[in-house]
């Protein structure tokens, strides 16, 4: 049964559509080291925006949201960070040190695109863990589609950190999630009782 992150009414939508040239001039952008979010609430009134709401990057679904994908997947500093999840897609942002990689994986029924926003990567595919015979080497504006029951993986092969943004349908890791680094990811998935980069799992028994 997939989850449904519905445990709160529903709130009016957050924008996040400040100009990208403004964050010299913003000094409260972004503050959190993490990569925080300037959260600008409808305003019908023409608000200041030094009297708008700021904070964390944290999964604003599924409520409507606009935001500068390109510059709050540059500022995050986790390995990764769900944006938004609803009922049929997720959005997470990720960030890969020098050397770094995602970790050989599958999604037995979930579809997955990715896009760099930020530095050099090699990406691996194929239908078997043992035989990724699909290698790609990525860059800023490159975008990856993995279909589902696909092996893959992703290196950082550059010397700053790879900077990514991953869609996935339907979404594949719980409301809210944050691992701030690859070894909590990977507890979180031992804590959930499976390993997907070794076995593969059926994301409709995920949550």
């Amino acid at each position: 049964m997939y989850y449904h992150p519905y445990g709160y009414s529903y709130q009016n939508p957050s924008y996040m559509n400040d100009s990208m040239y403004n964050y010299g001039q913003t000094t409260d952008y972004w503050m959190n080291p993490d990569g925080a979010i300037q959260a600008n609430q409808p305003n019908p009134n023409n608000t200041p925006t030094a009297q708008r709401t700021t904070g964390r990057i944290r999964d604003f679904g599924p409520n409507p949201v606009v935001v500068n994908i390109s510059e709050a997947t540059k500022r995050n500093n986790t390995f990764r960070t769900a944006l938004w999840t609803g009922t049929h897609l997720q959005t997470t942002l990720m960030s890969l040190g020098p050397g770094e990689d995602i970790g050989l994986e599958i999604h037995p029924d979930v579809d997955q695109f990715i896009r760099i926003e930020q530095g050099q990567g090699l990406v691996q595919m194929g239908k078997s863990k043992n035989t990724l015979s699909f290698e790609r080497t990525v860059y800023d504006d490159f975008a990856i589609i993995i279909p589902a029951g696909t092996w893959h993986n992703i290196t950082n092969t550059g010397d700053i950190p790879l900077k990514l943004y991953s869609i996935y349908a339907p979404p594949n890791h719980p409301f809210g999630t944050i691992h701030r680094t690859k070894a909590d990811a990977e507890a979180a998935e031992r804590g959930r009782g499976y390993n997907n980069r070794n076995t593969g799992y059926d994301s409709r028994n995920y949550w």
